[in-house]
């Protein structure tokens, strides 16, 4: 439920539509904006007596949350939310942000190539799994804590942000300690427990859409972040399966205007996942930019024919400089711009 309140309202009224809501039993959460503030009623178990704040001074209309989601959705928060990440980067603005690097952290020269080309190529945030959830329990699972802290130098010889995945709730500390952004796989977006653990944290998340989840439950698993505190979410659509063999995943570019009008969280694009081709992933970038999306995170290995996972999917260095020239292209067309990556760290 949606408390609007009239334009010029007091301090003092508001405060009363704040005390109202806590007497009833529920949290109330005031959210000025630039022309009238609403308030927030959470936990909502559909018992809430509304005629009783609808009464009070400087109430102008209350709005009732008719999705499953509320935290997430555009009756709760009308403006976009920027996640705004160290350095200044921010996603959910004006700017397109790039995510780029190898499937797996494999080595110290590998991750630390593959950093120093992406942000030749022009990537802001570096990517790179430390913990990777295999389908094979025979395939390569990563490097574990060994892999984080080679993201971290990379880090800081490069001067990117790093995103990579926790696997569940027990890594969640130690993920979160190396990690500029904290990332949910597609298999984990509805463990209950991780989101939970994850939404208390103070790092941004980044969740990714499950393999055969509707939008609906994408939001309502971001919603498991929001309710524990963590306004700052990123969603990312990385396809969804089906029966067409031709492809790994049909990659859902409509989910990202949808999501744009369902909610007010950043939505970014992974054509890597959503295609699984690398001939597909360039096309399907551009296509992910012109609809909305508000970052692409791409796979880049310098050398895909040796990558220890997701080889196939990953493009190589002089295709990613290729692609990030047409992305700023299409960003600039409709009046955007491809995020520049921060300063390089001068040292001692």
């Amino acid at each position: 439920m949606l408390i609007v309140m009239e334009h010029g309202a007091t301090q003092g009224e508001i405060a009363r539509v704040v005390e109202t809501i806590e007497e009833l039993g529920y949290e109330a959460r005031p959210m000025p904006g630039a022309q009238r503030t609403a308030v927030g009623l959470v936990g909502n178990d559909g018992r809430v007596d509304s005629s009783r704040i609808a009464a009070l001074t400087g109430v102008k209309e209350i709005i009732h949350v008719t999705q499953p989601y509320k935290q997430v959705s555009r009756e709760w928060k009308e403006e976009p939310t920027i996640v705004r990440l160290s350095g200044g980067l921010a996603i959910g603005g004006d700017e397109v942000v790039a995510m780029a690097g190898p499937c797996s952290v494999e080595s110290e020269e590998q991750i630390l190539e593959t950093a120093h080309l992406v942000r030749e190529a022009g990537a802001s945030i570096l990517r790179g799994g430390a913990y990777k959830p295999r389908s094979s329990p025979y395939s390569f699972q990563g490097l574990g804590v060994t892999g984080l802290k080679l993201l971290a130098k990379a880090r800081d010889e490069s001067g990117l942000l790093v995103v990579t995945e926790v696997l569940d709730t027990d890594s969640v500390d130690v993920v979160a300690e190396y990690a500029d952004v904290i990332q949910i796989g597609a298999r984990n977006m509805q463990n209950f427990s991780l989101l939970k653990r994850a939404g208390r944290t103070n790092k941004p998340v980044l969740l990714k859409r499950g393999i055969a989840a509707t939008v609906t439950e994408l939001l309502l698993s971001a919603e498991y972040l929001l309710a524990e505190g963590n306004p700052n979410v990123i969603l990312c659509e990385r396809g969804i399966r089906s029966f067409d063999t031709l492809t790994r995943n049909v990659f859902d570019i409509t989910s990202i205007p949808l999501v744009h009008s369902l909610s007010h969280l950043p939505i970014i694009a992974d054509p890597s996942h959503g295609t699984g081709r690398r001939d597909k992933v360039t096309p399907m970038a551009r296509a992910a930019v012109a609809a909305g999306a508000d970052g692409v995170i791409i796979e880049v290995h310098p050398r895909p024919d040796r990558a220890l996972s997701d080889g196939d999917q990953s493009l190589y260095p002089d295709q990613f400089t290729e692609l990030m020239g047409q992305i700023r292209t299409i960003a600039e067309a409709i009046g955007r711009r491809v995020a520049k990556p921060l300063p390089v760290p001068v040292r001692a």
